[in-house]
């Protein structure tokens, strides 16, 4: 397709209706995938899509993230194996006496682990989750907890991966001279409005001042006046029907009644440790504490080689529904680069552009395209050529503009179907991934609504 059009907004809508109707998201993405190829190129779509798929699977980021999501799933096996996970819990619930004390550990654990949404997303919804269970709190509830402080709080620190991240394409672009990326990065912290709005709102439905809502209200309701054994936890899906005695005995039958807490705990802070000291580098920090956690098991005798090795398989299989997911979303996101859909949106857009308005229409505009491609880095990366020479040209408020760019990337990150970060959060929790999405959706709506605003009123 050479000239952007609005036929680039059919792969989009196929996917979000087919994810709610099929509540299948993988194969909503491979079919919004094929649509938007035939859209292309009719009699090259079979091609076409072979050659998309080939390419996804070389990319350096898709191999990136199957060995860190895999890995991680080996290392959460073997903390659950070992006690330690079943230990943390039990520490936990001393700590916890109710619903909302456990949801404010979940909203504490968030802001701690701040280095990367996904070792974000997958450490806090596995930490916190039999804790929450205890209290009757929905895996929805805990998935939403879990992923309003994964790409919202990240994208607020300086120190993690999207800093990174975004700091060398502000200076890869431009935007900020060499080694100033970061610098200039913090300067747009106080405009991410979206980012401040996410982490207060969630916080604020932890202590219970604002309530469950929507789907929200449904599955809390399930759960609370559900009956340990009959009640189904997060009935939304029909697909997710698992009940609270049959978490219990997954975990009873994992779990060692004798695991020490310093075994889950010494992991962990080496996997965050690790990560910070190879220049907030996920995969040498994963790596390097596999391979001294594993020594540091058999030491103790928690279990044969053979048999550790046998769990951490099990683990890294148990990763592959959210590595799929991930992989089909980046598929669909190139066949909508080769639509031209970021181009058709800021170009429909662009006429009622002013230093006034660009900040907010940005936010909006970003926004509608991190949720309809799940694809937040990828968007700020394809955009910003784009929009920063128009709000140069405008005499637009620059730190504002990319903290508008900025906030859009994380309610994508957070609000999408099938964004990275959604999947990881609902894995991690061990909840249904559109039961995750349909729940969490009016609260990043509510923060997007008013995010709008105050861009438009800070303008």
């Amino acid at each position: 397709m050479s000239e952007p059009s609005a036929l680039s907004l059919i792969p989009p809508a196929v996917v979000l209706i087919l994810a709610i109707l099929l509540r299948r998201p993988i194969l909503a993405l491979v079919l919004g995938a094929v649509s938007g190829l035939l859209l292309l190129s009719p009699g090259n779509s079979l091609a076409g899509f072979a050659a998309i798929s080939l390419k996804v699977m070389q990319d350096e980021t898709i191999g990136w993230l199957i060995l860190v999501c895999g890995s991680f799933g080996a290392l959460i096996a073997l903390l659950v194996r070992t006690g330690g996970a079943l230990a943390f819990g039990r520490a936990a619930l001393k700590l916890a006496k109710g619903r909302r004390s456990s949801l404010l550990m979940t909203f504490a654990l968030g802001l701690v682990i701040f280095v990367d949404d996904y070792l974000n997303a997958l450490t806090v919804g596995e930490t916190m989750k039999r804790v929450t269970d205890r209290f009757k709190v929905s895996r929805e509830m805990l998935a939403y907890v879990v992923d309003s402080t994964a790409a919202p709080i990240c994208v607020l620190v300086p120190l993690s991966t999207w800093a990174v991240f975004f700091g060398g394409l502000l200076e890869s672009n431009g935007i900020a001279e060499a080694g100033q990326g970061i610098s200039v990065y913090m300067q747009a912290i106080p405009y991410m409005i979206y980012a401040w709005l996410a982490v207060l709102l969630v916080l604020l439905v932890a202590v219970g001042v604002v309530p469950a809502i929507g789907p929200m209200r449904k599955a809390e309701m399930l759960v609370r006046h559900g009956s340990a054994g009959a009640m189904h936890v997060g009935e939304l899906s029909a697909e997710h029907n698992y009940s609270i005695s049959a978490i219990e005995q997954e975990f009873e039958q994992a779990d060692k009644a004798d695991g020490k807490l310093y075994n889950f705990v010494v992991p962990l802070l080496m996997l965050v440790g690790f990560t910070l000291y190879f220049d907030i580098d996920i995969w040498m920090g994963m790596l390097t504490t596999l391979a001294l956690v594993v020594p540091f098991y058999l030491v103790q005798g928690l279990m044969p080689l053979g048999e550790m090795l046998e769990q951490m398989t099990e683990g890294f299989k148990s990763m592959l529904p959210a590595i799929g997911t991930v992989i089909a979303a980046f598929i669909f996101k190139d066949v909508c680069d080769q639509l031209l859909l970021p181009q058709f949106v800021v170009e429909s857009l662009a006429p009622y552009m002013s230093a006034q308005l660009l900040p907010g229409l940005v936010f909006l505009a970003m926004a509608v395209l991190a949720f309809a491609t799940g694809s937040s880095w990828g968007i700020f990366a394809v955009t910003i050529p784009i929009v920063m020479p128009l709000a140069y040209s405008l005499d637009a408020n620059i730190p504002l503009v990319i903290g508008a760019l900025l906030s859009a990337s994380a309610f994508g990150s957070q609000a999408c179907f099938y964004s990275d970060s959604t999947v990881l959060a609902a894995q991690g929790s061990g909840c249904n991934l559109i039961s995750h999405a349909l729940t969490q959706l009016p609260y990043t709506l509510i923060a997007a609504g008013l995010a709008f605003v105050g861009f438009i009123l800070i303008a």
